[in-house]
């Protein structure tokens, strides 16, 4: 049962960071002006596809989607590109007409960094190349593990200060046969070499910590505690592809209790994270 619910949690948190690099990608989809001679409108994510429009300097576009390294855009109505870049009679040019007379195609993302934005900035859109992990902003994840030999799920948001110091938040459940661990933690991190694929990054927090005793031990006389909760951890973190990452953490956490002892505890985990 302990590792069911810990599926079912794992799932349910990869299902929402789905969510949030769907919502990610929508949120590109932007208005850009091509401030070169021309930019060539394909009929398929691929530059094997054949050429179907042509759109001028000065003209508007916006955004669509991505696929990989490849975008779907539409001309905006009233301020369309030259026609004469259009296939006469291929199926493709007919099929991307719209009937307002706007036309969909694909660009390369090196097309787009060739336009600017309404406010005159060139656009530079991430592609989740190594390049552009230094330049992110938040990294999500989901890490599962274990937590004083029992399995463990974390889930984490970080905010990307600069290229050494992120600062975030962890929230962690741990399922035993014993008892229910729930803590939560508010962290710094500050990875060592950021320049490198695999890095080393040391870890600080603080927060609280939830131990809830399974139902057949309470009327044994122990009681669910809270308490507050101290960590510090080391970890590598492995830049993979796209938007993605693996990480491996070690955390050493103590418990600040009421008795005359604090309790030590430990947990690793390991898991993937997203970054925007």
């Amino acid at each position: 049962m302990h590792s069911l619910s810990l599926l079912k949690l794992g799932l349910g948190i990869w299902l929402t960071l789905g969510l949030m690099v769907s919502q990610a990608f929508a949120a590109e989809n932007v208005q850009v002006q091509v401030k070169q001679p021309y930019i060539e409108l394909h009929s398929g994510p691929a530059g094997g596809f054949p050429v179907i429009h042509v759109v001028e300097k000065n003209q508007w576009i916006t955004v669509l989607k991505r696929r990989t390294n490849w975008f779907k855009v539409e001309t905006i109505k009233g301020v369309r590109g030259s026609e004469k870049g259009l296939v006469e009679g291929s199926s493709e040019a007919s099929s991307e007409r719209r009937g307002k007379g706007n036309v969909q195609g694909w660009v390369k993302q090196d097309a787009l960094h060739l336009t600017q934005s309404s406010s005159g900035q060139p656009v530079k859109l991430s592609d989740g190349s190594f390049e552009s992990f230094a330049q992110r902003n938040v990294e999500f994840g989901a890490l599962g593990g274990s937590f004083e030999g029992v399995p463990s799920m974390t889930v984490f948001a970080d905010w990307v200060a600069t290229e050494n110091l992120a600062a975030g938040i962890s929230v962690t459940q741990a399922l035993g046969d014993l008892s229910e661990n729930q803590f939560f933690l508010i962290r710094v991190q500050h990875t060592t070499f950021p320049e490198w694929r695999v890095s080393p990054y040391i870890t600080l927090g603080a927060g609280k910590i939830r131990t809830q005793p399974r139902a057949n031990l309470v009327q044994s006389g122990d009681e669910t505690r809270t308490s507050d909760l101290l960590a510090a951890g080391i970890g590598l973190r492995y830049y993979m592809a796209q938007n993605f990452m693996l990480k491996l953490e070690y955390q050493h956490l103590q418990a600040l209790t009421d008795r005359d002892m604090n309790e030590d505890l430990e947990q690793w985990k390991l898991g993937f994270a997203v970054f925007f």
